[in-house]
């Protein structure tokens, strides 16, 4: 699987595609949906693409993008890894002090994820394998779920994913216990029985409103709440909060490093675990820490929310790892998504097949997109 990497150039491709209808969440609102793309090329002229994540603050996108021109570029134009892990580890040696110094250990890392997917993207098209294989999976069909369900309305959003064949539903709650309970209720009715729910609080609750609140979702058949607590919440509270439900806690898209993760796995608090490949640890830590947690007995479920690379590549961590975890999909239009994953034209009662093209696929796709392109670094 490992292979040797001489990278020729290292480019960065900012993306904004506004939205009609804004993405709400318990701690702000989303108005266009940004993306950053990272190509990285080899002596032989192949290309690998990464993405990385960018949501937050609104600027952000712009700065990570200059981020691997002046701080990354340098570093990896002309050198050779023997494997993407390899680029990973020397990269991160190299830009610790700077990453201390700046006070922008998240955007460091950010970026430093989206760099790995890019170099195991290549290193899959070196292989001329898809990548899920190249991982060491041994099929490309994977579960799927509807995510990013506004207060707004979710039904509508619901109704129109149940169509395209979902089964599966995650809706983001933290607007006061009232709106936060009707749309639980209107999107039971609207989905039935049979539909899976899950809630996302974004770290919008205390440890008291959740004594006050998680008592009354008790009945309402939920297989997970997510991020009910600040990511940065000690493991006492977050076990006291595991004690006061049956619903199963989850957590780990604002995790960092793999210490954080691990006691969070010996914690006992969590069910389901979710690092976000493009935000922390790419896919040289997250494949290791996925079968670390489906190996303690833990369910992994990649999270994701932006573009399409980003989302491709979580869906071949996912198909390469197994176990009972699904891939996040957000329900809300973005063509930066859609227009690169023709994977999701395909979901069957919460199913879809990734494909055999090489790598994470054709990025020939990218042309449709190119309107919303906004500067290349």
């Amino acid at each position: 699987m490992n292979n040797t990497i001489s990278i020729r150039d290292i480019e960065a491709f900012v993306y904004r595609c506004p939205l009609e209808n804004p993405v709400e969440t318990s701690f702000g609102i989303m108005k266009d949906r940004p993306m950053v793309l990272v190509r990285v090329m080899d002596e032989e002229g192949r290309c690998g693409w990464g993405e990385i994540w960018c949501n937050f603050p609104i600027v952000g996108a712009e700065h990570r993008a200059k981020l691997v021109e002046s701080v990354f570029r340098p570093l990896m134009a002309g050198a050779s890894y023997k494997s993407p892990t390899h680029a990973f580890s020397v990269l991160e040696a190299k830009t610790q002090v700077l990453a201390l110094q700046s006070a922008e250990p998240g955007p460091f890392a950010q970026c430093l994820a989206g760099i790995d997917l890019a170099l195991w993207d290549l290193s899959a098209r070196q292989a001329e394998l898809p990548l899920w294989r190249h991982l060491g999976g041994t099929s490309d069909r994977i579960p799927v779920y509807a995510s990013g369900l506004n207060p707004t309305n979710p039904e509508r959003l619901a109704t129109e994913m149940a169509d395209n064949g979902y089964n599966r539903f995650k809706l983001k709650i933290g607007f006061g216990l009232s709106r936060d309970l009707d749309n639980l209720s209107i999107l039971r009715e609207s989905l039935g029985e049979s539909a899976d729910l899950m809630v996302d609080v974004n770290q919008g609750w205390t440890l008291e409103q959740a004594r006050e609140q998680l008592p009354l979702m008790e009945s309402l058949d939920l297989k997970w709440i997510e991020e009910p607590l600040l990511c940065t919440a000690s493991w006492l509270e977050w076990r006291e909060l595991a004690s006061l439900t049956d619903i199963p806690v989850a957590a780990g898209e604002n995790l960092m490093g793999i210490d954080r993760f691990q006691a969070g796995i010996d914690s006992g608090a969590l069910s389901i675990i979710q690092p976000d490949a493009a935000k922390w640890g790419g896919i040289s830590h997250c494949l290791p820490l996925a079968k670390l947690i489906n190996y303690s007995g833990l369910k992994y479920f990649p999270h994701y929310l932006g573009g399409g690379v980003g989302l491709l590549a979580s869906g071949h961590l996912l198909a390469a790892v197994g176990g009972d975890g699904a891939l996040e999909v957000d329900s809300n239009p973005n063509p930066l998504r859609s227009e690169l994953c023709d994977f999701l034209n395909n979901v069957d009662q919460g199913y879809t097949s990734l494909g055999n093209e090489f790598g994470i696929g054709s990025m020939e796709k990218l042309e449709r997109i190119e309107p919303y392109l906004v500067r290349s670094f």
